[in-house]
């Protein structure tokens, strides 16, 4: 199992944070036909590709979907009271489509309330602390990156610039960091 890095919203900033292992199993898009089957047939956490969650939308078990940088997140208004997680794809540390898709995922239009994680290669350490700030609130870090040394990356910043997720106002921001 992998270990999952979960931000939550109660508690003090330090109790903020957990390791968790993950329970997902993620369906492979081209594998044998008799394993995604099996996979697919479990009642246990699936996650699909979007090309793929049409298909499994009557699956027993809490459902996600992975979003690839190019996938539209209009594409899952129908579906998202459906699942429980959008797992959301940065494949390098210079892909930002991840963050625009975090924030719609996240902003009034779709509301979406689920879990809401960063998966890749270019989810490192240094970035946690904006892909928070864009809604994410679980991190599947990438190869590598210590689990130890990201729970501290939350703690570099105490004060952002620009509104974002979860405080909308930088007067909100500066007060609480006070």
């Amino acid at each position: 199992m992998r270990p999952i890095l979960k931000r939550l919203d109660i508690g003090t900033p330090a109790e903020r944070r957990e390791i968790v292992q993950d329970d997902w199993k993620y369906y492979e898009e081209g594998a044998d036909a008799a394993i995604s089957n099996a996979v697919a047939s479990n009642t246990g956490a699936l996650i699909v590709p979007l090309a793929e969650l049409r298909s499994h939308l009557s699956h027993p078990g809490r459902l996600g979907v992975r979003l690839a940088p190019g996938d539209q997140v209009e594409n899952l208004a129908d579906d998202l009271q459906r699942l429980s997680l959008v797992a959301v794809e940065f494949p390098s540390a210079g892909e930002g489509r991840g963050f625009s898709q975090g924030r719609l995922l996240r902003s009034a239009r779709f509301g979406f309330k689920g879990e809401l994680r960063a998966v890749g290669a270019g989810v490192k350490q240094d970035l946690l602390f904006i892909l928070a700030r864009c809604g994410f609130d679980a991190f599947e870090l990438a190869p590598g990156q210590k689990v130890d040394e990201a729970l501290r990356a939350f703690e570099r910043y105490t004060v952002a610039y620009q509104p974002a997720e979860p405080l909308s106002s930088i007067a909100q921001q500066r007060y609480h960091a006070a």
